[in-house]
């Protein structure tokens, strides 16, 4: 025993570290492309970068034609309550969690802040506290608890305060739990529901300071971002999508470093099916499917019921105005950080709408080096954990996206993943078609 003990450390000495050899080197700071680079990994951290690096002590992985990226992050979804085509919550398990956890890798997401809709069993069992201390295999789970809706929002474990003299204490049960950021639902959800009271969200963004806690609010009306920037809102966590953002609002908000998750995948997803999306039957969007959401997409009447919802002239809309704002406000020196909600709805699909929210964004006009900074770097700064995670630095950890082809000439390439790197650690070669 004490030969194979000697014969062990032997081996830990002549391989302390891994390098990655020979790689197109995107390291999300919004630089070009680095060619023949070489990563080393030591441990779960990026200990050097530069070329033709000492290769003793080494385990070298040739990956010549290959691009080594951050891996990302998604600063707005939902897990655990979706399963099949049904989105309830007692369908939020542990084990259903840890699944999707294990999606979002899958696609090279290694980061997720899930906005608002957890449940007290996340936190009373431990899992959101093992898995942001990489205890737990898949993406890490950071966590907005339990958001704040108006009356009658009646979604998921909620704080629903009628009056803004009910927030404190509310506030104050939240910050037990210690999460990211504070979710707010303000919108009228296209006259589905009560809007919150200026004077509640008001008190929600007061309250939420007092703890330093950020807060991030789902919005849809210009108005309404409008009142929430000036009221002193951290976050916008979907587009502005009824009207074209303002040169005075576009001017407040990177004043007051105002962070803008677009969430351009929630709007394609909200009309795509009205027709026959070209993706439809990608491999690399069906694996990312909850059961029997290919049959449902697929079936017949589904496609017509989508392009005759009353919905749909009000939905296209919205997305093309979501557009037009990100390209002005990216244009501008907002942070914009990459955000999808997706698993908010089976049609929301995890893992691949991240991918399809690079595509959109580059859309919209942003270049694709800028579209991996915001779901790299910027949604590493939306989370506050960008002194750990976002960019390809000495020190930080080595969670990364390693894929064939260039992404910076054309971003689709994203999807052709080789490996995902989750603290030093291999984890996945990509998604598995079904």
């Amino acid at each position: 025993m004490l030969l194979a003990s000697c014969n062990f450390r032997k081996e830990k000495t002549q391989t302390s570290s891994i390098l990655l050899q020979d790689v197109l080197l995107i390291d999300g700071n919004g630089g070009a492309p680095l060619m023949h680079m070489d990563v080393r990994i030591r441990a779960d951290s990026i200990a050097e970068i530069g070329r033709k690096l000492d290769t003793q002590h080494t385990l070298v992985i040739p990956m010549s034609g290959k691009t080594v990226m951050p891996a990302l992050t998604s600063a707005h979804v939902h897990v655990g309550s979706l399963k099949g085509t049904a989105n309830k919550p007692e369908n939020y398990t542990r084990n259903n969690i840890l699944s999707q956890l294990k999606k979002y890798a899958d696609y090279g997401i290694t980061n997720i802040l899930v906005m608002g809709t957890d449940l007290p069993m996340l936190f009373q069992s431990g899992l959101r506290d093992s898995s942001v201390n990489n205890l737990l295999p898949g993406a890490r789970l950071f966590s907005a608890g339990y958001g704040f809706g108006p009356p009658g929002f009646n979604t998921g474990h909620l704080y629903q305060p009628q009056r803004a003299d009910q927030v404190p204490a509310q506030m104050d049960s939240l910050a037990q739990l210690r999460p990211a950021v504070v979710k707010i639902w303000v919108d009228d959800f296209a006259g589905h529901s009560r809007k919150m009271d200026t004077a509640v969200y008001r008190a929600v963004i007061r309250e939420a300071h007092k703890h330093g806690l950020r807060v991030a609010a789902h919005v849809y009306y210009l108005a309404d971002a409008r009142r929430l920037v000036a009221d002193g809102v951290d976050m916008l966590a979907h587009s502005i999508r009824d009207s074209v953002i303002d040169d005075n609002l576009v001017k407040q908000m990177k004043e007051k470093k105002v962070i803008y998750i677009p969430t351009l995948a929630l709007d394609l997803f909200s009309f795509a099916y009205a027709g026959m999306p070209e993706w439809i039957n990608d491999p690399f969007f069906k694996a990312a499917l909850e059961p029997g959401v290919y049959e449902m997409i697929t079936a017949p009447g589904y496609s017509a019921a989508a392009k005759n919802s009353p919905l749909y002239a009000r939905n296209r809309h919205g997305f093309e105005t979501a557009l037009k704002n990100l390209k002005k406000l990216q244009d501008a020196g907002v942070l914009i950080a990459m955000g999808t909600d997706s698993g908010a709805q089976p049609i929301r699909v995890q893992g691949f709408s991240e991918h399809m929210e690079l595509a959109l964004m580059v859309q919209a006009g942003l270049t694709p080096l800028q579209a991996i900074t915001a779901a790299t770097k910027n949604a590493a700064h939306a989370l506050k954990i960008n002194a750990q995670f976002g960019t390809i630095t000495p020190g930080k950890k080595a969670d990364l996206l390693i894929i064939n082809g260039n992404p910076a000439t054309a971003i689709s390439n994203t999807r052709n993943i080789a490996a995902v790197y989750k603290a030093g650690r291999q984890v996945s070669k990509g998604p598995k078609a079904p």
